[in-house]
């Protein structure tokens, strides 16, 4: 799937120099917890969410500014709170720095820019630059709720031990020099060894995806076992 398969669209925005009463009342009221910031061209420049209006004045929530504090930050970041606590214009507090995807773009490349950019939501533009949706983490989780499973007819005894090993031998984690599996019935027993808990529950995973499986018993070992 694609960022465009998930993405919601039109998005609400607001323009730079919107306040930021303003803003806090379309979150409310849309029931949304960021909003991007476009110029005229609907070109993403900035965006505002719940984090950017934690610390304001109007709540008494803005940041100490102790003494300490100035020796740990400088003037310069104690400046910076205060604009963002203090300013009434959304350009003055949004984050400029703003991660974004094309509508082509795969939806794991856009599970691995929310988790390293530590963001909850990524704005979706063209080729021209122009916001045409936007993908948050909820899109995702929506995406694995309604996927449907997919359908593939059952596979024989043998060819679903051929489809485990043929599987087990793609993935680099997997120590195979000593893996085996036995399958009866559609139960398949895995034997052998795997040095740690994660591998061993990796190598169950495996076996339990493959069409057919209708049970899987573990006899793995945590230390090798040379059997030939």
């Amino acid at each position: 799937m694609q960022a465009r398969d998930v993405m919601v669209s039109p998005v609400f925005t607001v323009g730079p120099t919107a306040t930021v009463r303003q803003v806090a009342q379309m979150l409310l009221d849309r029931r949304i917890s960021a909003v991007p910031v476009v110029d005229t061209d609907n070109k993403v420049i900035g965006i505002v969410s719940e984090g950017d209006l934690l610390h304001r004045a109007e709540s008494g929530t803005e940041r100490s500014s102790s003494w300490w504090l100035r020796l740990l930050t400088g003037d310069a970041q104690l400046a910076t709170d205060y604009v963002k606590s203090h300013s009434i214009r959304v350009q003055d507090i949004m984050t400029q720095d703003v991660a974004t995807a094309a509508p082509e773009t795969p939806l794991h490349e856009i599970a691995m820019l929310l988790e390293e950019r530590q963001v909850k939501r990524v704005p979706i533009v063209n080729k021209e630059g122009q916001l045409v949706g936007i993908v948050s983490r909820a899109n995702l989780l929506q995406a694995i709720a309604s996927a449907m499973p997919k359908l593939e007819i059952s596979l024989s005894d043998s060819a679903i031990r051929k489809r485990f090993l043929e599987e087990i031998r793609k993935q680099p984690w997997a120590h195979t020099f000593n893996l085996n599996a036995t399958v009866q019935n559609g139960a398949i027993d895995l034997w052998g060894f795997a040095p740690s808990l994660a591998e061993r529950t990796a190598i169950r995973v495996v076996a339990e995806a493959i069409p057919g499986v209708v049970a899987v018993n573990d006899h793995l070992l945590e230390t090798p076992a040379f059997v030939y």
